[in-house]
């Protein structure tokens, strides 16, 4: 999923050699999980540390952390779009379903950028797409019966509570023991 990175002043994106791509894989993994165990102040020394690779490496890709950040929350916001592009090939009401779980287990594998995502990671433009597809798939779920009709795009917290419950059932999912699970259900 991870694009082609294009130097600073570049006009076209190039492919990435071999060797590149992998350092960007390892460099992109590695702020992942160490922002999601210690938030978004974590050294870009530790990050290149965990990737193993040098500081470099690590700055020719991203010349700070504020451009790692942002990348990783453009790659959140492009699957974001993914899963609701194919959440609209679900048949009938499946895809609002499909889009809240998909959304959820997202947001469960990617903790240490979500409040980057959430404060401003969506464009205009992507947010009016984002708004487009939920109101897709909200009315082909009203269609069906499945879904309240109280339950609107604009009601914004009747959609987040879909998508809690929804979160919940992916965090719920990924417990070893059916006991625990069915106690907190």
């Amino acid at each position: 999923m991870l694009s082609p990175v294009t130097s600073p002043g570049a006009t076209a994106a190039r492919p990435l050699r071999a060797d590149a791509a992998r350092n960007l894989e390892r460099v992109v993994g590695a702020a992942t999980e160490l922002f999601a165990e210690q938030g978004l102040e974590v050294r870009v020394e530790d990050i290149a540390t965990r990737a193993g690779v040098g500081m470099g490496t690590l700055y020719r890709r991203f010349p700070n952390k504020d451009a790692l950040i942002a990348f990783l929350v453009d790659e959140l916001v492009t699957s974001t779009l993914e899963l609701g592009n194919r959440a609209l090939a679900e048949p009938d009401d499946a895809g609002l379903e499909a889009f809240l779980v998909g959304v959820g287990e997202l947001q469960v594998a990617n903790p240490g950028c979500l409040t980057r995502l959430w404060r401003g990671g969506f464009s205009p433009e992507q947010r009016g797409e984002l708004r487009a597809i939920l109101r897709r798939l909200v009315g082909r779920a009203h269609a069906a019966g499945s879904l309240r009709p109280e339950i609107t795009t604009t009601n914004r917290e009747r959609i987040s509570a879909l998508q809690r419950r929804s979160l919940s059932e992916v965090v719920l999912g990924l417990l070893p023991d059916p006991t625990i699970r069915e106690a907190t259900t």
